[in-house]
């Protein structure tokens, strides 16, 4: 087939009688061949002429703490800036990576966004150390890159239309620590036993339908927030920073929490009594050495993650119907979903509590880890209806605990545990009911 916009071919005569016009059209194409050769070399495509591909460099965001917002883009894009937020993009390309982290760039985080591959050899996201929160990367070679010493956060993220997390694995062995010495629980899985009853659907926990910000609220940008004045109420914000609070009755409602910090997403300070937390969002951008803390407070449907610890729980804390899940790995870490070193008055009802990363089959420290190291004693701690997977122990008792009415009833367990369910259920102080403290998948008590 001739191309009808293609330029008529040069016949001899035309070499004698056009010269300067033949050598012009000599050095265009001569030039533009060049071109397409040293951009080739990038790794790039965004375009195609006359049928070839011709490769260019990638969008670059070098801007500190920039959003990158609603684009369609039909290139790659390379981080090269801390703290940079892409966020309902849609990425289509080929080359050598749609989006690239460029080294010592920290922060990264990727949300509401698609990946579209054009080329099989095409990586998603590269090389690690980013975050990715419901991520759709299809058609790649390697959809999520993470690496010993950048690893990634990948949460509610799908790869060609299946859950991130059934592929085999690709992230460093984390080293396993040597068991409890003082545990007097099982330190192996018990032989598999026929169901004693058929489990409780999962869906009956939390998940990510059922917590954060509900679907279809418009949210405000904010920055981060001191909270001082008592009965203050704060509703459909987008809180890219953290929060502070220091007066009675706050409440946070139907918001995102997006903060870097290495302390704490929300913080309750002297004067902070009865705090809500409800319908909100908490990303603790692999950085928050714990999501709330410490005391008086209650978290109610809260969708909570990206984070070393969870939220911590001291004098009159309550967790209900919460999904608190993907831990951030770093280095020396002991990461624990909820916490306690101490305090009165605390409930954890009706929570599904992931202490496992299924592609790195990472299973980290605990669910729920408790002692008395920060205060005299630990009392009146009600533990009840939850689903927990995962931990080293998914229940860790210290055996240094002081404590008294501590009250475990009524919850199941996964297998994903790296020596036991619990450590130390038959300390002074615990109450385990051993007949609803369960397997999930036969209803079996765990001791």
């Amino acid at each position: 087939m001739t191309d009808a916009n293609a330029a008529p071919p040069i016949e001899p005569a035309d070499l004698v009688r056009r010269p300067d016009r033949t050598r012009r059209r000599a050095t265009i194409v001569g030039i533009f061949s060049l071109t397409a050769l040293l951009l080739a070399a990038s790794g790039y495509l965004v375009l195609t002429v006359a049928g070839q591909p011709v490769r260019a460099a990638p969008m670059v965001l070098d801007q500190p703490a920039s959003v990158l917002w609603g684009r369609t883009i039909d290139r790659p894009v390379e981080v090269a800036a801390n703290n940079v937020t892409i966020r309902r993009v849609k990425i289509r390309t080929g080359g050598t990576a749609a989006v690239v982290i460029r080294s010592g760039v920290v922060g990264t985080l990727i949300e509401d966004t698609q990946v579209q591959c054009t080329s099989a050899g095409t990586d998603g996201i590269v090389p690690g150390g980013y975050s990715a929160l419901r991520v759709r990367v299809n058609g790649c070679r390697q959809a999520f890159a993470q690496r010993e010493g950048s690893t990634a956060t990948i949460v509610e993220s799908f790869v060609d239309g299946r859950p991130y997390g059934e592929a085999t694995p690709t992230s460093p062995t984390v080293p396993i620590p040597p068991p409890d010495p003082d545990s007097r629980a099982m330190a192996q899985r018990p032989p598999y036993a026929p169901a004693a009853a058929p489990p409780t659907p999962i869906t009956y926990w939390p998940g990510p339908t059922t917590t954060g910000v509900p679907v279809g609220t418009a949210l405000r940008n904010s920055g981060s927030l001191s909270l001082r004045t008592a009965g203050q109420v704060v509703t459909g914000l987008n809180i890219v920073g953290c929060v502070t609070v220091s007066a009675a009755n706050v409440q946070i409602l139907r918001s995102r929490i997006t903060c870097n910090s290495t302390t704490y997403s929300i913080r309750t300070l002297a004067g902070a009594t009865n705090l809500l937390v409800q319908d909100v969002e908490i990303n603790g951008m692999a950085k928050n050495s714990a999501s709330i803390c410490c005391g008086d407070y209650t978290l109610r449907r809260g969708n909570v993650y990206n984070m070393i610890d969870g939220p911590r729980l001291a004098n009159n804390t309550r967790i209900f119907d919460s999904y608190i899940h993907s831990l951030a790995r770093i280095a020396g870490s002991h990461n624990d979903v909820l916490q306690s070193t101490g305090g009165n008055n605390i409930i954890v009802r009706h929570n599904t509590l992931l202490s496992y990363n299924p592609v790195t089959r990472d299973p980290f420290n605990s669910c729920l880890t408790i002692g008395s190291e920060t205060s005299p004693s630990l009392t009146n701690l009600t533990f009840e209806d939850n689903y927990c997977n995962g931990g080293n122990y998914s229940i860790g008792i210290s055996p240094r605990l002081v404590g008294s009415n501590i009250l475990f009833r009524n919850n199941k367990y996964g297998r994903d545990y790296r020596f036991g369910v619990v450590s130390g259920w038959n300390r002074a102080g615990v109450i385990w009911e051993r007949a609803t403290n369960v397997y999930f998948d036969n209803g079996l008590p765990v001791v």
